[in-house]
Order: structure tokens, then C-alpha cells, then sequence
């Protein structure tokens, strides 16, 4: 089996943060109008559209359908393929798809191919019948999610591959902007666009089958711009080494270098234990973000409005402002910033509950709290994409490091609720930013290292 980290020609070496001029103000908004940067964000609504019509929006369509509340529970079970899509990435790494590797390239080809095959999933389940047969909805809701991932997998190895490292964070706050309009459009914007065919005059279920159709035609927005955009350099260099590898090789290849070409390096634990804990803080407040307002005594109206309507534009301001910082400032240091932002600002929450029942400083708490935490998660994005270093297995590494960042989001917070219950919910936020402390010492002491430093200057 051919050693991965030697299989390519070494690429040019980038400058340092050191050696590399800080970006003007304008050179830092101009990035995000960068043709690659574009690709990225069209790319990033095609990625968020499909998540919510195998899971929020197909809920309500069950219910309204009468499908009962057990059956409705179990569809959380459908959201599996995101958890598990590691175990499928390194065939994006490694086979080519016939006829759309050969017209396309190896990103290109299963990102189209994905797409279609998206499309005719969505397609599959917007001819189901809730209220009939709700086993044929869950088979078309898990094979939306399966593709959906699919597509995921192949958009995070075309983004790591194509954008050099000054646009990585540009090109993930797109992303994520763009991933939260597509999410909105697939749930209020899918809701929407059911009740304007119920209002033609078209019975419910044939509504829901149309809205499930304008929504799968959405999906060729994303398909136009894989058309339109061009193979990553990286990408095209991996296939021309392995190409006289045998398909199972290659596979082989892509699956065991993931994780031996990272364990080899320098400090690979240290760092590792790193991407487990630096959105820590994050997940550890954002698990009792709704029982706090809520428990406080606001109204769901407020929740509604203030929650999810100032925090997702909170959200992608934040995002756009966590590009800029990584524009403007090393690696290292704009972890710093991100890192100290997002565990401060639950000190906002920690006020709100002293303060009580106020609109205004909820939305001051919901502001700092999304403004801050969207910095921190572009910021770590961009971290996330240098680790990924070799070509012959972005998809599957960049898969495997998603997942284990989950792990503080499912796991470790799986027991912040027994401590708001102990502590009450001011001590308690207090106590999510006393949290991000082991991060920041794993930060300082990899730092020192020079990890940080050898990303920057190991990639294009």
C-alpha cells in the first residue's frame, strides 16, 4: 500500500503569518467576491436546503397528514446518515463515479452525481402519502439524508481543495451563511410555498407534493454551479497519482492514511483532544439555551422571534466577522479571539437571568451569544480544513474530525442540565465559560509548539 504523504508532488509553500502582510480592510470584504468564494457559497445552499425536508419540515407534513406522535418520534432515527457519513467518506476519496468522474473530475463528478441523485430522492418522497404508508416516507426521508450527507462529504473536500488558506475562512463564513439561507428556505420558505398551492385550490397532499418538487428543483442551483465551477488543483494532482492503483487499493488507501498521516505528526493527540474541546463551551450552554428562556418566562413568541429571528441574523454577521479576523490574523491568534469571544459571551445569559423577563435583554444575550459563537465556529472551520493536508483523503479525514468535534456537542454536554439544576442559571452560565478553560490551556500550549504556525505554512 503506497504511503500517502509521499504519493503526491509537494505543493508550493505558503507564507507564514509572520512573513505574510496583514490584509487591508478592503482586501478582507474583497475576498468574499472571489469567483472560488462563490462557488462556496451557492455550493452552501445547496448543502443546507435538504436537511430540514428529512427532518423539520417532513414533521410537520406527517402531522398534519395525522401520523401519530410516536410514529413522528421515531423519525429522528432518519438523521443517522449525518451522524455515520465517516463510514462512506473515503469512497468520495477513492472510486470514481462512471461517466461523471471522467466528464467532471474527481470532486466535480460526485458532486453532480450526488446532486441528481438528491434531486430524484426528494423527488422519491414528495410522491409518498404520510397518512398511508408511513415506512415508504421513512425509506424516502433516509435516502434524502443519505444523499444529503453524501453531498456534504464531497462540498467539505471540494471547499478545502480549492480555497488557499487566506480564503478558507472567507469561504466557510459563505458557507455557513449561505447553509442557514438554505436551511430557512426548506422550512418557513417550504411552509410557505405549500400553503400558496393549497390556496390555488390543490387539495393538501398534492400541495405537499408540489412544495417537495419546488424544493428538489432548488437542489440544481447547486448542480449549475459544480457545472460552473473548476477541479481543484489538489484534487486533480490525487487522481493522477493513484490512478494505476486498483479501485480496493485506493479505497484502502484512503481510509487507514486518514488516520495514520494525521496520527504521524507532531503533537496529533494534543490536537486532536483540541478539536473535542474548543466549541465546548458552545454546546454546554447552547444545550439549555431553550429551557432557560423559556423556564425564565418568556413566550414562545419570544422565543420564535428573538431566538431564531435576531440570533440567525446575529448568526451570519458573525459569521462574515469570524472570516474577517482570519483574514486579518494568524491561525493561532484569531483561535484566540474566537475562542475567548464564545465563552464570555455566556456571561450575557448570566445577566439576562438576573434581570428577568425583558425582551431587550434577551435579544442583547441572543446577539452576543450567536455573534460570538459563529466567529469561534468559522474560525475552527478553518482550522479544521488545514489539518486536512493531503488530497488523497480530504473527504475522509475532514469526516472523521467533524465527528469527533461532535463529541463535545453530543456527549460531553449530555450533563448540563443536571448542573443548571444544581447551580441555578446564573452560576450555571458562569460556569460555561469557566468550561472553555481546558481548551484555551490546549490552545496556548500547541502554540507554543509552532502547531499552528507549520499549518499556515503547509498549506498553498
Amino acid at each position: 500500500m503506497t504511503s500517502a504523504p509521499d504519493s503526491l508532488p509537494k505543493p508550493p509553500i505558503a507564507a507564514t503569518a509572520e512573513t505574510r502582510p496583514r490584509a487591508s480592510w478592503r482586501d478582507s470584504l474583497a475576498v468574499y467576491l472571489q469567483r472560488r468564494v462563490l462557488i462556496v457559497l451557492l455550493l452552501g445552499f445547496s448543502s443546507g436546503l435538504p436537511l430540514a425536508l428529512s427532518g423539520s419540515t417532513l414533521l410537520v407534513w406527517m402531522r398534519e397528514s395525522g401520523v401519530d406522535l410516536g410514529t413522528i418520534g421515531l423519525f429522528a432515527l432518519v438523521g443517522t446518515p449525518y451522524t455515520l457519513k465517516f463510514l462512506w467518506a473515503p469512497f468520495t476519496d477513492a472510486l470514481h463515479v462512471p461517466f461523471f468522474t471522467r466528464a467532471f473530475g474527481r470532486r466535480r463528478g460526485w458532486l453532480v452525481c450526488s446532486q441528481l441523485f438528491l434531486i430524484v430522492s426528494i423527488l422519491l418522497l414528495a410522491l409518498t402519502d404520510p397518512a398511508r404508508s408511513p415506512l415508504f416516507v421513512a425509506l424516502g426521508a433516509l435516502l434524502v439524508a443519505a444523499m444529503s450527507s453524501t453531498q456534504d462529504i464531497v462540498v467539505d473536500a471540494f471547499r478545502v481543495e480549492s480555497l488557499p488558506e487566506s480564503e478558507q475562512a472567507a469561504g466557510m463564513a459563505s458557507y455557513v451563511a449561505a447553509y442557514r439561507i438554505g436551511m430557512l428556505v426548506s422550512t418557513a420558505g417550504a411552509l410557505f410555498v405549500v400553503s400558496a398551492y393549497e390556496n390555488t385550490g390543490l387539495p393538501r397532499t398534492s400541495a405537499w407534493m408540489w412544495g417537495y418538487v419546488t424544493m428538489a428543483a432548488l437542489v440544481l442551483i447547486g448542480t449549475v454551479t459544480a457545472l460552473a465551477a473548476t477541479e481543484p488543483e489538489q484534487s486533480a494532482r490525487a487522481e493522477a497519482a493513484t490512478s494505476t492503483e486498483t479501485a480496493f487499493v485506493r479505497v484502502l488507501n484512503a481510509a487507514v492514511g486518514a488516520f495514520s498521516e494525521f496520527l504521524v505528526r507532531k503533537d496529533a493527540l494534543a490536537a486532536l483532544a483540541f478539536v473535542v474541546l474548543f466549541k465546548f463551551t458552545d454546546a454546554f450552554s447552547g444545550t439549555m439555551t431553550a429551557p432557560f428562556v423559556i423556564d425564565l418566562g418568556f413566550s414562545r413568541n419570544d422565543y420564535a422571534a428573538i431566538v431564531k429571528g435576531v440570533g440567525l441574523a446575529a448568526t451570519l454577521i458573525g459569521g462574515f466577522a469570524g472570516g474577517f479576523v482570519a483574514r486579518r490574523y494568524s491561525l493561532g491568534a484569531s483561535l484566540w479571539i474566537g475562542g475567548v469571544l464564545q465563552a464570555v459571551a455566556n456571561l450575557s445569559f448570566s445577566w439576562l437571568a438576573i434581570v428577568g423577563v425583558n425582551q431587550w435583554a434577551l435579544a442583547f444575550a441572543i446577539t452576543a451569544e450567536n455573534f460570538t459563537s459563529a466567529i469561534g465556529t468559522v474560525i475552527f472551520v478553518a482550522y479544521l480544513s488545514a489539518l486536512c493536508q493531503n488530497p488523497l483523503h480530504t473527504a475522509t479525514q475532514y469526516a472523521l474530525l467533524t465527528a469527533l468535534a461532535a463529541v463535545g456537542r453530543t456527549y460531553l454536554s449530555s450533563g448540563a442540565g443536571f448542573v443548571a439544576k444544581a447551580t441555578g442559571w446564573p452560576l450555571f452560565f458562569a460556569i460555561c465559560v469557566v468550561v472553555a478553560v481546558p481548551s484555551l490551556i490546549l490552545l496556548a500550549w500547541l502554540q507554543r509548539r509552532g502547531h499552528f504556525a507549520a499549518l499556515e505554512a503547509a498549506k498553498v
